[in-house]
């Protein structure tokens, strides 16, 4: 009798582990200022992405919203290497590096398509190489992000991920569940909607490569990250964010080598958070 119970509690305690959520807070590592001040027109008003390029060994930071707004280039202290002349170069939305190609990719404003940098030997100034000119995302405001284990970018498009191949072809979609955990699932029927559920960023979902929580999606109303697994779309673990921390509905939310960036409009900074 006692070795059966003791059968049961292990049982138990393995199926908690299983369904029961993780929670743990973040803390900040590293800020980022984007050049040039609030008032300047050409400075933009919206973090777009940041992406890590692991073989130059800097973080390359841009502002959505025009071809002239600013793009820049930091090292890993958050020393920005790249003048205030770096730009965009294109209205972008997202940017991903491709470990593959060694390159840097981006989507850009609604039927600006999607492109690439090449480097120059110092890593630092850019020119644009447009490999698909015509919309292949889900909206004209998608933010794409990339999945290097099976070469797609994702964009989130309402309450799924839209998953499109490198060459821009649809590859199906993720159902995600906002704030729903396995463990709370009814058996309820999934409505599928463009709109994302409210308080939630409507333009950004990133991809962590952690296991059984792949996606990340940021509530701005708990001011939390919250990941959920690429195979089933349910929650499985909360990153709580400090209170201060400022977020928007749309942008400013990113995810790179292994951290997690929220920007605040009005200071221009990035902060990084693990």
């Amino acid at each position: 009798m006692k070795n059966l119970l003791l059968l049961i509690t292990a049982f138990t305690i393995g199926c908690s582990t299983v369904t029961a959520q993780t929670i743990r807070t973040l803390k900040k590592v590293l800020e980022f200022k984007m050049p040039k001040n609030t008032g300047d027109e050409n400075a933009g008003a919206n973090g777009a992405s940041i992406v890590w390029h692991s073989s130059q060994n800097k973080y390359y930071a841009a502002m959505a919203g025009n071809s002239e707004f600013p793009l820049a280039v930091f090292d890993v202290t958050g020393q920005r290497l790249s003048d205030d002349n770096l730009t965009t170069q294109i209205d972008l939305r997202g940017l991903w590096y491709n470990p593959k190609k060694d390159l840097i990719y981006g989507n850009g404003y609604n039927d600006n398509g999607w492109f690439h940098y090449t480097l120059d030997s110092r890593g630092t100034a850019m020119e644009i190489n447009i490999d698909i000119a015509e919309m292949k995302q889900p909206n004209a405001q998608s933010v794409g992000t990339y999945n290097s284990q099976t070469n797609e970018v994702l964009f989130l498009n309402g309450n799924q991920v839209s998953l499109y191949s490198n060459v821009g072809s649809s590859n199906g979609e993720v159902k995600l569940r906002p704030g729903l955990t396995k463990k709370d699932d009814k058996g309820e029927k999934f409505e599928e909607s463009t709109e994302t559920p409210e308080g939630y960023n409507y333009t950004t979902v990133i991809y962590t490569g952690i296991k059984n929580a792949e996606l990340g999606l940021l509530n701005n109303e708990k001011t939390q990250i919250e990941l959920y697994d690429l195979e089933n779309g349910f929650l499985t673990t909360v990153l709580k964010l400090p209170e201060s921390q400022i977020t928007y509905p749309a942008f400013n939310f990113s995810f790179c080598n292994d951290i997690y960036w929220l920007f605040n409009k009005e200071t221009r900074v990035w902060t990084a958070y693990k």
